[in-house]
């Protein structure tokens, strides 16, 4: 299991993400991507009618790995 990282319990908190949405995505990611030493999770999720790209950035480097922060963006064709 991962850990979280004291910023990215104080962005999820700012971006209203919960910890589950960000487990969620990490267990269920529909790409995974290496930038930079560091894993970026990804997954589409629907609110409120709306379509939405989940990032998280871990760093599977560390024991246990290292969730660095999370965000959700509307901008799907960007990434």
């Amino acid at each position: 299991m991962a850990q979280f990282s004291l910023h990215c319990l104080e962005q999820l908190a700012k971006r209203s993400i919960t910890e589950q949405t960000v487990l969620g995505v990490i267990q269920n990611a529909t790409e995974k991507i290496l930038i930079d030493g560091v894993f970026v999770y990804q997954s589409i999720i629907t609110e409120n009618g709306k379509d939405y790209l989940i990032r998280v950035f871990v760093n599977e480097d560390k024991i246990p790995p290292l969730i660095i922060t999370a965000y959700r963006t509307s901008k799907l064709d960007k990434y």
